[in-house]
């Protein structure tokens, strides 16, 4: 019997991506799946109803018609508890979930009985990265990030020889290098800045340089597991910040992209590096959803610090919705094929992929006897 998979408009403020595109309708139809779609799912990342009948996928009216009866939903953001309760028990529900984060959702899970995957608890491994949806919306947010840090500095970024003389070029300073801060630190050297990444990791040095930046060492390394940093010591974040303070009072823009999936956002510039800056100077800030890499942080908005601009934007890959809908619906695709077999609904619990990404996570024993 095919397998049906329901997929309704995203309802959080300002959200505008979709976790089925077009492509990837097109994909699971043929795979066998009847696929049914709210009525303009993808309007604001400009995929047109038109184009998901052209896919194959059954139109239906409302969220209820769309998700009542689906074997598996898709969505981009935790749906709302009231959403959950529209699924039927047993149902598989995959998305950027996080069930621990509100209590009433991660009840509601429990209680329903849906088998949620969480793809931010995607184990990061090779095998996984086609199904990594926080890598690929972080580079939409480094690319984004750099971009509103342009708008907002009163200097160009590339150099400039007129006949008023030559502007040098602004110095950018990209504060974390996982996904989003080299994408910050390409799109910042295409714009023609000069730029540096900073990051506490030595291994990055190769791939800031790689990138056409020059590699800030602080003289501070926190080598960690996983590809992310381990929590430094008193005395290291003291001498970190002393060397981060001082450098930042020459930079024009810095963007920080500092964070770590499940937990608040390191606070790297304090308060009173922010200070330190040259009135003009501009901090983007795209951890501001996690609470911020930057004390002066209020996510949502752009504040004056005494001439130092600081952007808190939330929601960066939403800003570019329809490539971003396009990287996180292939990525969902992709995971969904572990889920299916000739079409039916047959997860395999000895996937360390599913096994791992499961919430709540299954026993061994529980997923033995499956």
């Amino acid at each position: 019997m095919a397998v049906t998979i329901g997929v309704a408009r995203e309802t959080a403020a300002g959200e505008r991506r979709t976790a089925l595109t077009p492509e990837t309708c097109k994909k699971l139809v043929a795979s066998g799946a009847e696929v049914r779609v709210e009525r303009g799912l993808g309007v604001a990342a400009h995929f047109a109803d038109a184009a998901y009948t052209d896919a194959g996928a059954v139109l239906v009216d409302d969220a209820p018609a769309a998700l009542s009866g689906a074997a598996i939903v898709l969505c981009v953001r935790p749906p709302e508890v009231d959403r959950l309760q529209l699924l039927d028990p047993g149902a598989v529900l995959v998305g950027v979930l996080q069930p621990e984060a509100d209590d009433a959702r991660g009840e509601a899970i429990v209680t329903r009985g849906l088998v949620a995957f969480p793809l931010e608890r995607l184990p990061r491994t090779t095998r996984a990265q086609s199904m990594d949806v926080l890598s690929s919306q972080a580079g939409m947010a480094g690319y984004k990030a750099v971009l509103i840090g342009a708008q907002l500095a009163p200097r160009f970024f590339p150099m400039l020889t007129t006949a008023a003389g030559t502007i040098r070029p602004s110095k950018v300073l990209v504060v974390g290098a996982g996904v989003a801060g080299l994408q910050a630190i390409a799109t910042a050297k295409r714009l023609g800045a000069q730029v540096e990444g900073f990051d506490v990791r030595p291994e990055t040095r190769e791939q800031i340089e790689s990138l056409g930046g020059r590699f800030l060492d602080l003289g501070v390394s926190a080598a960690g597991e996983g590809g992310y940093a381990r929590a430094l010591t008193d005395e290291e974040r003291a001498e970190q910040q002393r060397r981060l303070g001082e450098h930042l009072r020459g930079i024009d823009v810095a963007v920080c992209t500092a964070a770590v999936p499940g937990r608040p956002a390191p606070k790297i510039v304090t308060a009173a590096m922010v200070a330190g800056m040259r009135p003009g100077s501009v901090i983007v800030d795209l951890a501001a959803e996690s609470g911020g890499n930057c004390e002066a942080t209020r996510p949502g908005e752009t504040v004056d610090v005494d001439g130092v601009i600081v952007a808190g934007p939330l929601d960066l890959a939403s800003m570019g919705a329809t490539h971003a809908s396009d990287m996180f619906a292939r990525n969902v695709f992709n995971f969904v094929q572990l889920l299916l077999v000739e079409g039916a609904l047959a997860p395999d619990w000895h996937d360390e992929l599913l096994a791992r990404t499961v919430w709540p996570a299954r026993p061994a024993a529980e997923r033995v006897a499956d």
